[in-house]
């Protein structure tokens, strides 16, 4: 039996990690067994275990990733108001729209991260209000509290938006929701007082 060292274990942890976050994306928490999971990750059911206690940790885990990824490609868009007006353009574009598995997890999953137990929805909602308090500092950066529950509402306006505009078959139609998800999302954020 070979026997891995803590960094290689770490390393094949990440990967699954990674690889879920992708497929919860594109097929969903329930659309998506161990056997395919562990199976992108390059590895098999019985190394599962090892790793996690659950799906759902590995769900909590792959969610909560996927959105320190959103928050480290925050941190490289402009300051200002133009860096917010470039985080909701791309947020709502039709790439971001046709790329589940390349997006964010809030868009593909929340309605089933709703039903998880409640260490996955503690996860989430750590990583939200992390992801979430980064732009109300942009908002207000000297008291970014205050545009907190602000930022929530325009974030939800924006998975909102992603979603509707993913399930019309409409693509002129489904296109002009994410056009006006932009027009409403920005409003609001400029109704924000910048303190």
């Amino acid at each position: 039996m070979v026997r891995y060292g803590k960094e290689h274990k770490l390393a094949t942890r990440r990967r699954i990690i990674e690889t879920a976050g992708r497929r919860l994306k594109r097929d969903g928490i329930d659309g998506s067994g161990l056997a395919t999971l562990m199976a992108d990750a390059g590895l098999t059911n019985g190394a599962f275990y090892a790793h996690f206690a659950s799906k759902e940790d590995l769900v909590a885990a792959a969610v909560s990733g996927q959105l320190r990824e959103q928050r480290e490609r925050l941190a490289a868009v402009a300051p200002g108001r133009a860096g917010l007006e470039q985080i909701v353009r791309t947020y709502l574009s039709p790439q971001h729209r046709d790329n589940p598995e390349q997006g964010c997890p809030s868009a593909a999953l929340l309605d089933e991260i709703s039903r998880c137990t409640d260490p996955t929805k503690k996860a989430y909602t750590d990583s939200v209000l992390a992801f979430v308090d980064d732009i109300a500092t942009r908002l207000a950066p000297h008291d970014p509290q205050s545009a907190r529950t602000k930022t929530l509402s325009v974030y939800g306006l924006m998975i909102g938006t992603l979603q509707l505009s993913r399930a019309m078959a409409d693509r002129q139609l489904a296109d002009d929701i994410l056009e006006q998800g932009i027009r409403n999302a920005l409003t609001v954020l400029d109704a924000t007082p910048q303190c």
